[in-house]
């Protein structure tokens, strides 16, 4: 059967049977989002996704954006989405009703960006950075503020974005040079250079919020002094109208690799000494604000890996049930054998399950995470919110870093699939790779991702996050012990999750030594065997709860559960023993990184 983005059977699955979401439903926060709610949503945005939102993802890309005299324009087709999404009330959808939001679980949350982004990245992250731009006015600003801004953020009539990166300050924020300066009726003359601003300017909407890091004059150096503002584009007045510009002027886009339809710009603040903006927060107190949209922006990328990835897998399996080319390798000696699609040669059906296996559990993992946020906001128990946060710190550089790594895997295997037509520009293969590369770069780099886990996450809690964590894999794989078939996977991957322990223990204690370089050379391997081991862990809970479902399944469901378990078992007899070596690698405690003199690189 051909799709072209999330297979709906594996969404309603991960949402139902793995999570039961709708149990939510019991508890009056979210009280209307049952079973038959979230199925109703779930179809409304994947008909919005197909047939609306994906139209218009090769005629954006192909059309970009273009600045002139200071002002960008956007492909003309994504002002009619935009105008969809305000109408369906698309941008602020788990976001507090009292603010204009839907109120509705994370978990479902996610699952209509992994469709609205899968049919046009570039598109959807106008929605995102909006919805983030407005979770900081919400979380920091004033009721004045909230008053002021929110429900025109929500309801799309804004837009918003994040002010962060400078030219001599991309990753090392500290470094930032953009001036906050005291005005007398509590207001600061902002006054600095950004770039990398997504959907920093554009003609979408009447106003523009940005949210912006700068330092007060006189504040410390470093992250200790940075501060939060709220900058519009045009100011706005005490009433919510809006006011004169506000001197935050494009000064270029920038040409990239992908997501054309999405404006990066570069934009001067107060080059007319003009510009105005309004404290969020505490002064010298920026950072929090940063990691709170930092944290959700992580998890939002790592949504757009899975988004582009399940599109790329989904285009590929039609691709290979209809594109007929060469002999099955078993007639192949007959006289005049017939061509035969290429999902029966064995190399094809290799790269289809290895994209199904990291597609499947790259949606199970992300939903769980959010899940766990539903759940931290349904307890009535302080521990257990404790605990659900620490479990989601410790996913969170793994739902973004390892997540959009293997994205870009599935996606290469995706244009491997359709040979030379995928290199071809004429088939969507090569946009949703070219889309793709930036997940692992923004919101900070997956190299990032790695240190964070290592050098904040390891030692949270003196641990307590990363045994928590372990406590529910064991969990798992307990149960899968009781069951006859799954009991050799449950125990390679307690075989595993033993490892990766032993892994966790030397990381923890080698980045407390002399050779702390070491460990940090070695940040990126870590992450990526803890996340081998969470996605196997993802795999055997699937398989665990495709087998109680073939027990009673319908004929229909039947193939559905049987590819579950399939996608099981390749992931854990094929993938985990692959990271087994990574392991035994990372215990070997190589310098090679570090020992090698500088001079050396250049031969």
């Amino acid at each position: 059967m051909a799709y072209q983005l999330a297979d709906r059977r594996d969404v309603d699955f991960v949402l139902h049977e793995l999570l039961h979401l709708g149990d939510l439903s019991d508890h009056e926060v979210y009280g209307e989002f049952n079973k038959k709610t979230i199925d109703m949503v779930i179809s409304e945005v994947r008909n919005l996704a197909l047939k609306e939102v994906l139209p218009t993802n090769a005629p954006g890309d192909q059309a970009g954006c273009t600045l002139e005299n200071g002002m960008v324009q956007i492909p003309e087709e994504f002002k009619r989405i935009w105008d969809l999404y305000k109408e369906g009330e698309w941008i602020a959808t788990a976001e507090d009703p009292a603010w204009g939001g839907q109120g509705m679980p994370h978990a479902l949350s996610m699952a209509c960006t992994e469709y609205l982004s899968g049919a046009n990245m570039a598109m959807y992250m106008y929605v995102a950075l909006t919805h983030g731009a407005a979770n900081l006015v919400e979380a920091f600003g004033t009721e004045s503020q909230k008053a002021k801004y929110l429900r025109k953020m929500y309801s799309g009539e804004w837009t918003g974005t994040m002010l962060l990166t400078e030219p001599g300050a991309g990753s090392d924020v500290g470094a930032l040079e953009t001036i906050a300066t005291p005005n007398a009726d509590g207001t600061y003359n902002i006054t600095g250079n950004k770039i990398f601003i997504s959907g920093g300017e554009h003609d979408m909407a009447e106003n523009i919020i940005h949210p912006v890091l700068a330092r007060i004059e006189g504040a410390p150096a470093g992250t200790k002094g940075i501060s939060l503002f709220s900058v519009p584009k045009y100011r706005v007045n005490d009433d919510g109208s809006i006011g004169a510009f506000n001197d935050v002027v494009c000064t270029g886009i920038e040409h990239k690799m992908g997501i054309h339809g999405n404006c990066t710009c570069s934009l001067a603040l107060g080059e007319k000494g003009q510009c105005v903006g309004e404290l969020l927060g505490e002064p010298n107190k920026g950072m929090r604000g940063m990691f709170l949209m930092m944290n959700e922006a992580r998890l939002f990328v790592g949504v757009q890996g899975l988004s582009v990835a399940g599109a790329s897998y989904a285009n590929a399996l039609t691709y290979a049930q209809e594109r007929v080319q060469g002999p099955n390798l078993m007639t192949m000696m007959e006289k005049n054998p017939p061509a035969v699609p290429i999902i029966q040669h064995p190399d094809i059906r290799r790269q289809l399950i290895t994209m199904k296996a990291n597609v499947e559990a790259m949606r199970s993992l992300l939903f769980y995470i959010g899940y766990c946020s539903d759940l931290k906001k349904v307890s009535d128990s302080e521990e257990e919110r404790e605990r659900l946060q620490g479990i989601i710190d410790i996913l969170i550089p793994i739902g973004k870093g390892y997540v959009t790594d293997r994205s870009y895997d599935v996606c290469s295997h995706g244009m491997q699939i359709y040979g030379g037509y995928g290199f071809i520009e004429e088939y969507p293969q090569a946009q949703l790779l070219r889309d793709c590369r930036i997940t692992m770069i923004y919101e900070g780099t997956n190299g990032i991702q790695a240190m964070d886990l290592l050098g904040r996450k390891l030692g949270m809690k003196k641990g307590k996050a990363v045994m928590d964590l372990m406590a529910e894999m064991q969990k798992t794989i307990a149960q899968a012990n009781d069951v006859e078939a799954l009991a050799p996977l449950a125990a390679d991957l307690e075989k595993a999750v033993g490892k990766l322990g032993e892994v966790a223990m030397y990381m923890g204690k080698t980045a407390m030594s002399a050779e702390v370089m070491n460990a940090f050379a070695n940040a990126h391997p870590f992450m990526t065997v803890t996340g081998d081991v969470v996605f196997a862990w993802m795999h055997l809970w699937r398989a665990l709860t495709a087998t109680a479902g073939l027990e009673k399944a319908k004929k229909k469901d039947t193939s559905f559960y049987e590819g579950v378990i399939a996608s099981a078992r390749y992931y854990i007899e094929a993938e985990l023993p692959i990271s087994q070596g990574r392991m035994r690698a990372i215990l070997k405690g190589s310098d090679a990184a570090m020992a090698i003199p500088e001079a050396a690189f250049f031969g």
